[in-house]
């Protein structure tokens, strides 16, 4: 039994076209004949599943939290643990480069696969049983699903809890940009006039700046409450 036939037992799917199987577990660094147009079909296929699932179970949430929680199940990181969980970096087919700098473990080369093999399913037998497979693979996350306020970035719930107190809304000021063009640091100062807080925080970005800093004082502000 080869490293395919391992994975159809741990994915509970048997291809009955094994052409497509190989493919989805083609990495571009082998061939031209490789995954990425079936990733591109799984990547859909996933999104529609999910979105399902969730509008079917979640009937009372906003199309907000509803699209928080698929991004928070179809989302690289999401997928590369599932494919971990499944070992399905030993039935990769990758170049000698990929091999070497150790593709069969890298995210986006896992999250990749995922998706081709979810779309390969979809192709060989329909879309119930790529549904299936996608309830199998995140069997685990979809039972446990994270309060959809947790997946709001920090400055939208810091936007949140001065609106509740009726503070309205933060300053962001931007202090210093330091470093050559390519590489930029901003400084980045958030500041709640009416109730004389204010918190810096440094980022790559001025937006993950602004995050940094919002986070800083949406501790402050939950701390005292």
């Amino acid at each position: 039994m080869d490293e395919a036939d391992r994975l159809e037992r741990r994915i509970g799917y048997r291809f009955r076209d094994r052409d497509l199987l190989m493919r989805a577990l083609t990495h571009r660094s082998v061939t031209s004949a490789n995954n990425e147009r079936l990733e591109f079909l799984g990547d859909a296929v996933l999104g529609m599943v999910v979105a399902d699932f969730l509008y079917r179970r979640e009937v009372g949430l906003t199309e907000g939290d509803l699209s928080r929680l698929r991004a928070s199940l179809v989302n690289r990181d999401a997928l590369a643990q599932a494919a971990a969980q499944l070992d399905l970096g030993t039935a990769m087919r990758l170049g000698p480069g990929e091999l070497k700098s150790g593709g069969f473990r890298r995210r986006s080369v896992l999250a990749d696969a995922l998706e081709a093999i979810i779309g390969a399913v979809f192709i060989d037998g329909g879309f119930d049983k790529a549904e299936s497979l996608v309830h199998t693979v995140l069997d685990e996350q979809l039972k446990n699903l994270p309060d959809p306020s947790s997946l709001k970035d920090p400055k939208t719930r810091l936007q949140e809890a001065l609106q509740e107190r009726g503070l309205g809304l933060p300053e962001y000021v931007t202090l210093e940009v330091t470093g050559p063009p390519h590489r930029q640091m901003f400084e980045v100062a958030c500041r709640i006039p009416l109730l004389e807080l204010e918190t810096r925080a440094q980022g790559a970005s001025r937006r993950s700046a602004e995050q940094a800093a919002a986070e800083k004082i949406l501790e402050e502000i939950e701390s005292a409450a």
